[in-house]
């Protein structure tokens, strides 16, 4: 299935700390690597992920940069079938307490790693333990957010909840497997703008055929970005309307 999200990156300072946390706490094993002259890139997952499951990549430049978080970007979702027990496990392995259930009605908690990324845990019924279930982004204008995915990726709605203040937006391919990875768009009704900082990298969406494909997604309307040559023909990436980037590969 073309556009499947394939993984979310995010920057770390210390890729070795980084790695205690995420697979000393989640299970995680590597799923893959490229080590380059400048910076490291490593695909994270749990052993008994989906075939069509969404890896967490692990960006870390060798320059000893730091980063901004922002607030374009919200955080990373991963599944659990028990939120109390899960976030109590957490807590007896030292990591830090962060949002609780109590603090969240109960139906969702949150921990940071050691770069300051926030982890939602929620409680579901499908999919392997600590696999991601979302990826969350903020959005100014939600219908035209709402439109990008559906035009662009062909997108639909895999869920919404419209609060007094805020709404959010799951959007996933038709047909697209529970266990898959979602999209969350947050809409705040009050009109607010963000700073997407640097700390978050990408988005990446799965292609059949990257000429073919991008190619689609510029008739589309969407941003002509980092096109596959660009890109040594391995990968291309292109921004939603606000800004976030995303990578087909």
């Amino acid at each position: 299935m073309a556009f499947t999200l394939d993984h979310v990156m995010a920057r770390v300072e210390d890729l070795d700390e980084a790695l205690d946390f995420y697979q000393g706490h989640f299970g995680y094993e590597e799923k893959g690597r490229w080590d380059a002259e400048t910076f490291t890139n490593v695909h994270l997952g749990p052993p008994d992920a989906h075939e069509d499951g969404a890896t967490l990549e692990l960006t870390y430049n060798h320059d000893g940069r730091s980063y901004e978080m922002g607030d374009g970007w919200g955080h990373i979702a991963v599944r659990v079938d028990d939120v109390h027990d899960a976030y109590e496990e957490l807590m007896d392995a030292g990591v830090e307490d962060y949002r609780d259930p109590e603090s969240c009605g109960g139906r969702y908690a949150f921990v940071k790693d050691p770069d300051g990324h926030e982890i939602e845990i929620v409680q579901r019924d499908y999919g392997a333990r600590w696999s991601l279930d979302h990826t969350m982004i903020r959005v100014e204008d939600v219908t035209e957010a709402l439109g990008y995915w559906l035009r662009t990726f062909e997108y639909g709605h895999a869920g919404r909840w419209e609060a007094d203040t805020f709404a959010n937006y799951f959007m996933k391919p038709e047909g697209a497997a529970d266990e898959e990875m979602s999209v969350e768009l947050t809409y705040n009704y009050d009109g607010r703008t963000y700073d997407l900082g640097d700390a978050w990298g990408h988005l990446a969406v799965r292609v059949d055929d990257l000429e073919e494909d991008w190619a689609t997604v510029l008739e589309r309307g969407s941003e002509d970005y980092r096109d596959p040559e660009s890109c040594d023909n391995r990968y291309a990436f292109t921004k939603d309307q606000d800004g976030h980037e995303i990578e087909l590969v």
